[in-house]
């Protein structure tokens, strides 16, 4: 029983589920009218048959009075009982023996209680009790007079209850009426913005403009939900320009590598199919040709995955973890020694922990060596320091180069900017962009200076953390022997 249950509950959930806000608002407005109709209803009832039943006792109690004073002045047995005119109160009276008297015509009142019957023996002053017969229910009021007792009864008459449940029921069905058709109108009217809004959101959606912002109306949530969506639009804006001036950047710095790398294959292929490329190429030309070949592809490549990893965006989609900066350096520093064996990379590094992305941030870290590398001459070693400061993290890489002019600095980090100085040096001028978006990523900030050999001084600052608790007590240990 209980399962059918659960299953017919589960079925209701996915019924009203599937209801319109509308529906769903007018249901609930109509739900609520009744629920408050029905417990108005039972209120007044209780009310108004508690005020009946207390005006009814009053009058049975003067009645009784009335009557108990006559028999006090002619006596129970020889009291005047008028005939039952047909409807009213019912009367009886209790003789000392326990009979009763009744009027002449009147309905038979139920048999005379043990309660009644002390009473008539003097046991205590009165009573109020209700009894029932096989037909009619009374309320019966008993009250010690002479040497017996007078009853005063009366039906208990529910028809003012019925009438007046019958004219609530009827209020309370055209309530709930008159509670659903306002319920409907004003979830028309209060959803009216939300239908404009969703047409708007279709609109964008079909004709892919996403330059049309929605009109901001109403207040309160739906100016909220308004906002929310012209911010949303706005980023796809920004997305959609930046995935626009990628595609362009991207389509103009591949041009002139592949126009080289064609010219020199044509070249090549040309010669060879005349078969005059031993003639028309001396071995000293052939290898430098060959050497540009080479060059060119590598260019390619480079620049290949650094659009990949420029366009991807997804630094946050590494997991962020607590590592030791000190440990990030010297992957990025050998990676840039097997990349280009020539390059000379001076470490000085103390450890530092960060909570961050460690292969985005070797990729920074590669990416400033790399750029370094560039500028450094063949005797001068690229120097990388590393020290905590602070709060702070702070990685200086500098080289013994030119250094940056200072127009060039408000634009380093731009993507393919390159300095006229740098044209004929290999690169993308994306490497330093990708170095921004990373210190970004991670909360930190990147600055371009002048090193104190002359040349280019790069500083990424970004928040240390507390080091794991097993290394944190290593080295206080480590302290504490030193002492």
């Amino acid at each position: 029983m209980s399962r059918r249950a659960g299953r017919e509950s589960r079925r209701l959930i996915r019924w009203w589920r599937r209801r319109s806000l509308r529906t769903r608002l007018t249901v609930i407005a109509a739900t609520a009218i009744a629920v408050s109709v029905f417990v108005a209803f039972q209120v007044a009832s209780e009310l108004l048959d508690s005020e009946l039943q207390d005006s009814a006792e009053d009058q049975l109690r003067a009645d009784s009075r009335i009557l108990a004073t006559t028999v006090e002045h002619t006596g129970l047995a020889q009291v005047q009982l008028p005939p039952y005119p047909g409807s009213g109160r019912l009367v009886r009276v209790i003789l000392p023996d326990g009979s009763t008297r009744t009027p002449a015509g009147q309905p038979a009142l139920p048999p005379v209680s043990g309660h009644a019957g002390r009473v008539a023996q003097g046991a205590s002053a009165d009573l109020m009790e209700s009894k029932d017969s096989d037909d009619d229910g009374y309320l019966i009021y008993t009250l010690r007079a002479g040497d017996g007792a007078v009853q005063v009864a009366r039906n208990n008459d529910d028809s003012p209850i019925n009438r007046f449940g019958l004219g609530m029921l009827l209020i309370g069905l055209l309530c709930v009426a008159g509670g659903a058709l306002v319920g409907r109108t004003v979830a028309r009217t209060g959803l009216a913005p939300i239908d404009r809004l969703t047409a708007a959101a279709v609109r964008v959606a079909q004709t892919r403009d996403l330059d049309a912002d929605i009109p901001d109306e109403g207040g309160g949530e739906i100016r909220r939900l308004i906002q929310s969506i012209n911010d949303m639009l706005a980023a796809l804006r920004d997305s959609r320009r930046a995935q626009r001036l990628l595609a362009d950047d991207a389509a103009h710095e591949l041009k002139t590598p592949l126009t080289s790398l064609r010219l020199n294959v044509e070249l090549l292929i040309r010669l060879d199919r005349r078969g005059t490329l031993d003639s028309a190429l001396p071995a000293e030309s052939r290898t430098r040709l060959l050497n540009d070949l080479g060059a060119q592809v590598a260019e390619l490549s480079t620049l290949a995955a650094e659009l990949t990893d420029l366009a991807r965006g997804d630094v946050s989609d590494e997991s962020t973890e607590l590592l030791n900066v000190a440990d990030v350096v010297v992957a990025a520093a050998t990676r840039a020694r097997s990349r280009v064996p020539d390059i000379e990379v001076a470490l000085d590094v103390t450890s530092v922990w960060v909570s961050g992305r460690p292969a985005a941030l070797q990729r920074a870290v590669l990416n400033l060596i790399d750029n370094a590398g560039k500028w450094s001459p063949a005797d001068q070693p690229v120097q990388v320091r590393l020290r905590a400061e602070g709060a702070s993290a702070v990685l200086e890489v500098d080289d013994a180069g030119p250094g940056i002019d200072a127009a060039d600095v408000p634009r380093v980090f731009d993507r393919f900017y390159r300095a006229d100085s740098a044209r004929a040096l290999p690169g993308s001028g994306l490497g330093l962009s990708i170095v921004q978006r990373v210190v970004d990523a991670h909360a930190g900030r990147v600055t371009v200076a002048r090193s104190a050999r002359g040349g280019a001084l790069l500083r990424i600052i970004l928040p240390a953390a507390a080091p794991p608790a097993r290394i944190a007590q290593l080295t206080a240990g480590m302290d504490t022997v030193a002492r």
